[in-house]
């Protein structure tokens, strides 16, 4: 059960599954669904201010170099430039919802980049990053516990 429960916890610190492959995992062996929920919603969360300082670290050390800097530097500047008037109209709601549509790469961490691309305030963001985050944790428990309840009736059904 330990096992189990560790797993959960890295799995939805993994950028590859997140929270959407943590809560089904840890449902489908056994573990308390509100337990679930509630690991796996706040180790993704935790994720959220460790990739910004990451990506400002690998930024901030890669704008030594000449082509980087040439490059991406002025590639963020200008995906900045273009974005904000589109930051202005959709904001934090936009990133929000962004995180907690529960599909393939649209989690903590791509949320968190488009923040960190987008030049958006890191206190608004990770507010609207954790609220994205709880949302696709409700979205993607209900759906697992409604998946684990419909083979269950099926199987009984199949059985008598």
């Amino acid at each position: 059960m330990a096992l189990e429960f560790i797993t959960t916890i890295l799995l939805s610190m993994l950028p590859v599954s997140e929270l959407r492959g943590a809560i089904p995992y840890g449902i489908i062996y056994g573990l308390n669904p509100v337990l679930v929920f509630i690991t796996a919603v706040v180790s993704n969360i935790l994720v959220i201010p460790i990739i910004f300082v990451f990506l400002n670290y690998i930024h901030n050390h890669l704008m030594r170099i000449k082509i980087y800097e040439g490059m991406f530097g002025r590639f963020i500047e200008r995906v900045r430039r273009k974005a904000h008037p589109r930051i202005l109209k959709y904001g934090y709601l936009g990133l929000t919802l962004f995180v907690a549509v529960p599909l393939p790469v649209t989690g903590a961490y791509t949320g968190t980049l488009a923040a960190w691309l987008f030049g958006m305030e890191r206190k608004k963001a990770f507010l609207a990053l954790s609220l994205g985050v709880v949302m696709a944790g409700i979205i993607v428990t209900a759906a697992v516990l409604s998946g684990v309840e419909a083979s269950t009736f099926i199987g009984d059904r199949l059985t008598n």
